[in-house]
């Protein structure tokens, strides 16, 4: 999955452009700070979960929280904007969740990336 473009044959008639991902949905689609974006969606995957496997209403997670349900319903919804990834990794926390950091030397050339990966053992 390299950007690198082709053509698939739908029919004789009508041809489609693919283009492969790169693998990051926003730098597909050429938004700034498309690697903070990602991680931002990992972690509100990450909350999204542990709300659905404890059952708990937004109500009752936004208590956990402490902040209002709509801000809750904005998360679980991917509506990201308002929250910056310290947050996202702070409401982890309140559930209960250790939250790493690390920093290592890439093993290809060029810029860096973010990445966020969940435990075997994330109940």
């Amino acid at each position: 999955m390299n950007g690198h473009e082709g053509i698939v044959e739908e029919s004789k008639e009508k041809v489609i452009k693919v283009t492969n991902s790169s693998g990051n949905v926003f730098e597909d689609l050429g938004l700034p700070d498309a690697d903070e974006l990602v991680v931002k969606s990992n972690l509100a995957m990450q909350l999204s979960s542990i709300i659905e496997k404890r059952q708990l209403s937004q109500v009752d997670a936004a208590a956990i929280l402490g902040i209002p349900q709509p801000k809750v319903s904005m998360i679980l919804n991917g509506k990201l904007r308002g929250f910056s990834m310290e947050k996202l990794c702070h409401f982890l926390t309140l559930f209960g969740r250790d939250v790493e950091i690390v920093v290592k030397p890439r093993r290809t050339e060029g810029k860096g990336s973010f990445s966020v990966s969940q435990s075997v053992d994330a109940r």
